[in-house]
């Protein structure tokens, strides 16, 4: 997939209190983005933070109310693994490795080029595509974020609920669900009977691979993972 198409993927929290700055960014490289955010402090950074779950999160570090390590800290707490980008005017050592400290992914200096910030913005999207897609057994794989199913990277064509069930498969544990814990979580507040779940079993097989799905009789269905 080209970087053009992952980037579309991607939601970016920009935490910057240079306004000029800021919405240079956003109009320089935001529209290659699915959505990139504007807050002007390490406060409302923090608060957007939470309300968008970025995928990326670009920050100053000098900010009012709250600087950007202070912040990056706080969102580090909730989600370890959000890739966060440092703009700085400051190049001292310390700050450097108070950086490095929480998890800083890069750290750009003050003036820099909006397009090397956007090639290093494409190499982050990469990592998150690949580390979200799930290698199944033969030539398929899944994309937990997208719950597409791909075979030898060609969309397979799922409905909405069969995406849904390996999605859920892939979030339990030994990707293992009960009969009854699927109709809940398929068809929640309706009554579904056993032919039923075996019909929609069925189906998903004939358009992927018998082996993808197996039955462990009187329990439920795992999924088969490498």
């Amino acid at each position: 997939m080209s970087c053009t198409r992952l980037l579309k993927h991607l939601t970016v929290l920009c935490v910057e209190d240079e306004k000029t700055l800021a919405y240079l960014l956003k109009e320089v490289i935001g529209d290659k983005f699915y959505k990139f955010e504007l807050a002007e402090d390490g406060e409302a950074g923090l608060q957007k933070s939470r309300e968008l779950n970025p995928d990326i999160v670009i920050t100053d570090i000098t900010m009012p109310k709250m600087n950007g390590l202070k912040m990056a800290e706080a969102i580090r707490e909730n989600n370890p693994a959000t890739p966060i980008v440092v703009l700085s005017a400051y190049s001292k050592k310390e700050k450097f490795l108070n950086a490095i400290d929480i998890g800083i992914v890069k750290y750009f200096i003050k003036p820099f080029d909006p397009d090397e910030l956007l090639d290093f913005l494409c190499s982050l999207a990469k990592k998150l595509d690949s580390a979200k897609v799930v290698k199944l057994i033969g030539p398929y794989s899944f994309n937990i974020k997208s719950e597409q199913l791909f075979k030898r990277w060609i969309l397979v064509r799922l409905s909405k609920r069969e995406a849904a069930f390996i999605a859920n498969l892939l979030h339990n544990p030994n990707y293992f669900m009960s009969y009854a814990n699927i109709k809940e979580r398929l068809w929640p507040g309706i009554e579904i009977s056993d032919e039923r779940l075996r019909t929609f079993i069925k189906r998903l097989r004939q358009k992927t691979d018998k082996e993808l799905v197996q039955n462990l009789s009187g329990q439920g269905y795992s999924l088969s993972v490498q």
